[in-house]
């Protein structure tokens, strides 16, 4: 008989431990955003505009860097480090591009030539936009087939 009282603790102790995890597990998921991304239309094209979470954006490691406006045989140029280019299924090129954090979208821009890591545009964003250099592949994935 002893030993039934120390049973009965044991499992009384096992017990409070395992609703104290589960009540705390409960108001963590509470707190959790609920999904790492948002994908909606843009009015009037075919395209779509990504919203990623803090987090998502982060787990992407997502990194921008500015078109550059340079001077090519004294005529304005912009380019972009190649990085940035996302080639569909149809050879077409694109960048995505970011206005706002964590807001990005999918732009047209038609590539000239490439020179090392840098990318020169016949067209595409205006100079100081930023493109996002790592994670497109993602934000291409996320587009298409959502989150």
């Amino acid at each position: 008989m002893p030993y039934s009282k120390f049973f009965l603790a044991g499992i009384v102790l096992v017990g409070g431990i395992g609703l104290a995890t589960l009540t705390r597990v409960s108001a963590q998921d509470e707190v959790a955003p609920s999904e790492p991304s948002h994908v909606e239309a843009i009015e009037g094209t075919s395209l779509k505009r990504v919203t990623l979470s803090e987090r998502a954006a982060e787990r992407l490691g997502i990194a921008t860097a500015p078109v550059v406006e340079d001077e090519v045989d004294g005529k304005a140029q912009m380019s972009i480090p190649y990085s940035a280019v996302i080639y569909d299924e149809n050879g077409e090129t694109w960048a995505y591009t970011t206005t706002e954090p964590l807001v990005f979208s999918r732009d047209a821009i038609g590539v000239e030539r490439i020179e090392g890591d840098t990318a020169y545009l016949t067209e595409g964003p205006d100079a100081g936009t930023k493109v996002v250099i790592v994670g497109s592949a993602e934000l291409l994935g996320t587009e298409r087939y959502g989150h």
